[in-house]
């Protein structure tokens, strides 16, 4: 199971969450028992919640609730607030985005009511942190620079920069830019270091290790954990100590450490048990799994994942099941239950399609709203205009008696004006209708790219992954003659190579990179993949990216188009190098594309002429975006393709 990606929370900071103190809960608890119905015992209330949310959420969740409905009887603003924020926190902590979004948004509420600047900007700025989670990218970066905007302008401390810091690593972690998480991290830590915050640093440190494992620098990720997990014991911070432990597990298996393994995947186990910790529970048993899975355990391994399934279906961790069954196929491929390991991993495979439809629903759902939004504006701008227009026509008639000839001449520009817009709005018509058509060719060839990715991926690239795993198995049960052996191992390395080339076909088609990460992202590997292959040098520049709002279907378009440049650089131009450009510019709304390749070139009057279909879905996809292309080629000179597309 992929490893929870910490976030740094910049709640940690501002909503004042400390550790565990026995002596204090004590002391607060004789308070509350003598305290009256007031704003007193709202605070002590909250007072608990925050001693008790990092180790026992169910107590933290009940003296919050507890505080929210006497607030809310005293009509007490304060009290109503912190227990937004406790609330916010508890359900970010469970990893439970949707209700913590909707606090957050009563948080915002209430400050916007109350004025409370700096506490709008932490609000924004956690609010986008959960939709970042949610893979919102798009909301969740609105939101965060609203946030940062508002919460520099009010407090520029050493604490405040150092939670920053480390929120802005956790989103880069979360959209894989590891080399920028690393660059926040470092900033984060050191800030965090300086001013003695332990606990924040303790999540810094998990957010660097997650870096550093994810660009497979394992001794500065193990580093990273050790001290992670050495600063939880120390001070008490057990929410941290399970994902520290998931990240050491990883890299111990991928160095066959299995006892290590072991170790670290019970200790996270034990932690997460003792706190109540639902989906760190989970992760841990199919972290456990993993080392009787290697060390031929299956019994024990099927029943950790069964309590791990079991978890995941009574919290709805929706994804996280898909993950467990594709385990658990996998160890019954392992006992040759071919069967029963089928039905698995369809289930895990009709899992990811779900989820995968269900997102592109949600962002479906979301451009229509955003359409309808500018469609209802457009009538209402349309119709004050005509509105305008029928006064002003009324005023001349009223004043036609004393003006006739003037009225006439007036009536007779107005007429002309008339036509040109009828006609305008005519052209403008067919335009729309000749878009809609190539959009609709667009959009079924990617949707049968899609299906077609998807069958070849989890389909096809199943079966194939599991005969191989049964043919290993077999190996090991069979006597065969040295030259039965070599036939044999020669089939094993063919079957390698077939799953590498339908796996390389299906990202062709459509790669997921694409959809989950974004367009700069995407290339970024495309352009890497083609230059690690040997057969084209490709230098991949942006500038400008990480701040565009792309959409989808944009996104696609514009990816596709570069990738029928890069083919025709390699099958036509016969270029050795290749230079692939994006830069938005935010302030224009403009996004510019150039391709140059230093290949044989050609004379630019024959794309006048040629009828190839290459160049024809190139011409059709710019248009569709409603941008321009300007191309600079002449034969021995190379080729240069620039677009030039609004955002």
């Amino acid at each position: 199971m992929k490893k929870l990606l910490t976030s740094l929370l910049i709640l940690l900071c501002f909503l004042n969450s400390y550790g565990q103190d026995l002596q204090k809960i004590d002391s607060l608890k004789r308070l509350l028992n003598r305290s009256k119905e007031d704003t007193s015992k709202a605070k002590l209330l909250f007072a608990l919640t925050l001693e008790y949310e990092d180790h026992d959420m169910k107590k933290a969740m009940a003296y919050a609730k507890e505080g929210g409905r006497l607030s809310n009887r005293l009509n007490y603003t304060a009290g109503k607030l912190k227990y937004n924020k406790r609330m916010m926190y508890i359900y970010a902590t469970l990893t439970q985005h949707d209700s913590a979004i909707w606090y957050g948004k009563q948080i915002l509420k209430i400050a916007t009511e109350t004025k409370d600047s700096l506490t709008m900007g932490i609000a924004y700025f956690t609010l986008g942190e959960r939709y970042n989670f949610k893979s919102d990218y798009e909301t969740g970066v609105e939101y965060s620079l609203k946030g940062v905007r508002i919460i520099e302008r009010l407090d520029t401390s050493s604490r405040t920069r150092a939670t920053l810091n480390a929120s802005m690593a956790a989103n880069y972690l979360m959209i894989k830019d590891y080399k920028k998480a690393i660059e926040f991290g470092k900033k984060a830590e050191y800030l965090d270091r300086k001013i003695k915050n332990y606990q924040q640093l303790t999540s810094t440190l998990l957010n660097l290790g997650n870096a550093y494992d994810a660009l497979g620098q394992d001794i500065k990720a193990i580093e990273a954990y050790k001290e992670s997990l050495s600063l939880c014991d120390k001070y008490n911070f057990p929410s941290f100590v399970a994902m520290s432990c998931e990240g050491m597990v990883e890299i111990m298996d991928r160095q066959n450490k299995l006892d290590q393994v072991k170790y670290y995947a019970e200790k996270g186990l034990a932690t997460a048990t003792k706190i109540a910790d639902n989906f760190n529970i989970m992760s841990c048993y199919q972290n456990l799994s993993v080392y009787y899975f290697k060390t031929n355990q299956y019994a024990k391994a099927k029943e950790l994942l069964f309590k791990a399934l079991d978890i995941s279906q009574d919290n709805d961790y929706k994804e996280a099941r898909g993950t467990l069954l594709q385990s658990l196929s996998n160890v019954l491929y392992a006992e040759h239950d071919y069967a029963l390991a089928s039905e698995y991993q369809r289930e895990a495979t009709k899992i990811r399609e779900d989820i995968f439809t269900e997102s592109m629903a949600q962002k479906h759902a979301n451009e229509e709203v955003k359409f309808e939004t500018e469609k209802k504006e457009s009538q209402i701008k349309l119709q004050t205009a005509e509105i305008r227009q029928k006064n002003i026509l009324n005023y001349f008639l009223i004043v036609g008696t004393i003006a006739f000839l003037a009225i006439s001449i007036l009536s007779y520009r107005n007429y002309k004006h008339r036509q040109k817009l009828q006609q305008a709005k005519i052209d403008e018509l067919e335009t729309e209708k000749q878009l809609t058509a190539t959009e609709a060719v667009l959009k079924g060839e990617e949707q049968e790219r899609t299906r077609l990715a998807k069958d070849l991926h989890d389909g096809l690239g199943g079966m194939l992954s599991g005969i191989k795993f049964s043919l290993n198995n077999m190996k090991e049960n069979l006597i065969m003659t040295p030259d039965n052996v070599h036939a044999f191992e020669r089939s094993i390395d063919m079957l390698d190579s077939s799953i590498k080339e339908m796996r390389r076909v299906a990202h062709n088609m459509m790669p997921e990179i694409l959809v989950k990460y974004g367009l700069d992202t995407a290339l970024k590997e495309f352009c890497t993949e083609i230059d690690r292959s040997g057969v084209l040098h490709v230098n991949y520049q942006s500038v400008g990216m990480q701040k565009a709002a792309i959409r989808q279907t944009t996104a696609v378009t514009i990816y596709r188009i570069i990738q029928e440049l890069l083919n025709n650089a390699i099958k036509h131009a016969n270029a050795k190098n290749v230079l692939v450009q994006l830069h938005h510019s935010e302030q224009e709304k403009l996004l510019a594309v150039t391709v140059e390749d230093d290949g044989n070139g050609f004379d630019t009057k024959l794309l006048k002429q040629s009828n190839g279909m290459g160049w024809l879905n190139i011409r059709n996809r710019v248009e569709f975006l409603k941008g321009s292309i300007d191309i600079q080629s002449s034969p021995g000179k190379g080729t240069s393709v620039m677009i030039e597309i609004t955002i």
